[in-house]
């Protein structure tokens, strides 16, 4: 009798523990960037950004399937960009593994993309793009798995979207990209936020910073 009076206190005890709460972001508003030191500039509205602060310029790649994305395709939408390539065995299954998390969370939300940049386009042909997007779960016209001119991607990851870390370095166009930073990017093509593509918590800062972007004007 006493053990069944344990059992019962125990599962009670156990039910009542709260659940895991949801992460969420930890401010009501996200701060917008325009450098590679990613230093936060804050504004209280969307209208207050100045017409010429930082964001990403226009662009056109081709996807697994063989479309054309531009900026058009981005036009008022929440994205998350990284650089990757198919053949790489160390980093970039945990990222793909990591933005498979982030696609899932907004599978059924078309105001929510993904972009996936090749940094070795030579190699990553649409076919190769497309056979790994079927390997991994990629889900087309969420997920967009991009190649192109080389040297439109480098600049886009350097000298746009920031990605690397190494900033008092110096680097040549032939430099290869490797880093596992996620950005995101709000409905006009400005930085609102990197993540380690390698860490769940920071994936699921960035899940929760996505749902405050899009409470936002700057869908």
């Amino acid at each position: 009798m006493t053990k069944y009076l344990l059992l019962v206190l125990g599962v009670a005890i156990l039910g009542c523990n709260p659940l895991p709460k949801e992460r969420s972001s930890r401010v009501d508003q996200l701060p917008y960037y325009n450098e590679a030191t990613f230093t936060p500039v804050w504004f209280e509205s969307e209208d207050e950004v100045p017409a010429d602060f930082h964001r990403i310029p226009s662009f056109s790649l081709i996807n697994q399937l063989g479309d054309s994305i531009s900026e058009k395709d981005v036009a008022g939408k929440v994205f998350v960009t990284d650089f990757f390539f198919t053949f790489c065995p160390g980093i970039c299954p945990k990222m793909t593994s990591n933005m498979l998390l982030v696609q899932d969370a907004f599978s059924e939300d078309e105001n929510v993309l993904l972009l996936s940049h090749s940094v070795t386009p030579e190699q990553d042909s649409v076919p190769l793009l497309k056979n790994y997007a079927e390997a991994k779960g990629v889900m087309a016209g969420k997920w967009h798995l991009l190649t192109g001119e080389r040297k439109k991607i480098y600049d886009l990851g350097r000298n746009h979207y920031f990605v690397e870390e190494d900033l008092g370095l110096e680097k040549d166009p032939d430099d290869f990209i490797h880093t596992e930073n996620f950005v995101l990017v709000d409905g006009s093509r400005r930085i609102r936020g990197i993540y380690n593509g390698l860490n769940k918590t920071a994936i699921d800062q960035l899940i929760a910073d996505i749902k405050t972007l899009k409470k936002s004007k700057s869908l």
